[in-house]
């Protein structure tokens, strides 16, 4: 099954292009709610379609699709003004995920509350009124920092955060952490939170540009 087929089950209306000239015409010329490129495009590459569609003035948010450890890729990539990217190969929830995401942005819309003051993600609930956190029922001991750490998560989950932004966001300009406090934290919520911690499903590391929070 091609990405295609599985984004018009998953219900999204698509229309692929096999080229780079041929997906920068129709995103130049026809309305797109999102827009996905592969760097590796026949006779254009994914990253010259997303320069000329940003210089072109194209505001479409855009998800690029890179190759297995081609951190380049993924930096220029975001420079030259992509919202997001995806390394291969990737699970299709991820994807899923991070369309969800972008969407959600471009729309303007908040992240979605949680309903009641709750928040759900694989066996964790969070209980913003009570500042506590609960994993198969039972309640987790965070400290107020992890806490605060956590619900910025799930306040931006979806969108790649820098470390210098969890600080500024979590610990504030006063405080003048060190950027290896963040790791330090992040480490310990997955102590917590994640399935296996080795092996976040929640809290990912997005190399050389800092997390991402998903919750499915």
């Amino acid at each position: 099954m091609t990405l295609t087929d599985r984004l018009s089950k998953e219900g999204y209306s698509v229309d692929a292009a096999g080229d780079g000239p041929t997906g920068f015409a129709r995103a130049t010329s026809e309305p797109f709610d999102l827009i996905i490129l592969d760097v590796m495009l026949p006779h254009s590459s994914g990253l010259d379609v997303c320069r000329d569609l940003r210089q072109r003035g194209v505001k479409t948010p855009i998800l690029m699709l890179t190759a297995k450890g081609q951190l380049v890729d993924k930096v220029v990539g975001l420079k030259l003004g992509a919202d997001d990217y995806l390394t291969k190969p990737f699970e299709m929830m991820e994807l899923l995920a991070r369309i969800e995401a972008l969407l959600r942005r471009a729309s303007g819309a908040p992240a979605k509350p949680a309903e009641e003051g709750t928040f759900h993600f694989g066996p964790n609930t969070v209980d913003f009124r009570k500042t506590q956190v609960y994993r198969d029922g039972h309640p987790l001991e965070l400290s107020a920092r992890e806490f605060k750490l956590l619900r910025y998560f799930i306040e931006h989950r979806g969108a790649t955060l820098s470390r210098d932004e969890l600080l500024n966001a979590v610990w504030g300009y006063e405080a003048m952490p060190f950027t290896r406090t963040v790791d330090v934290h992040v480490a310990w919520l997955r102590q917590k939170l994640e399935p296996n911690p080795r092996h976040p499903q929640f809290i990912l590391t997005v190399h050389g540009l800092g997390y991402r929070f998903v919750d499915g």
